[in-house]
């Protein structure tokens, strides 16, 4: 569901996402992902893949926290090696 949002507030949005989307730690969740991703294709049909627990999960899991939202996992460093 899209927020309804002016146009000043949409510009200002885009660009927190943005800023948020090239922070070093998100560029090595993407990296990481898709280097798994392209390792096990099968698996990873459909699903997302959740740093926290190293595995793929189905999407509607792993952005909603199994229920519990995002906010207690803000911060947290996982390994994307």
């Amino acid at each position: 569901m899209a927020q309804t949002l002016s146009a000043t507030a949409r510009r200002d949005k885009a660009a927190r996402d943005k800023a948020y989307a090239m922070t070093p730690a998100r560029k090595a969740k993407k990296a990481h992902a898709e280097r798994e991703k392209r390792a096990r294709p099968e698996e990873s049909k459909g699903q997302d893949y959740d740093h926290k627990r190293q595995a793929y999960v189905s999407v509607k899991s792993n952005r909603g926290n199994e229920g519990k939202g995002t906010k207690s996992e803000s911060g947290n460093n996982y390994n994307t090696d």
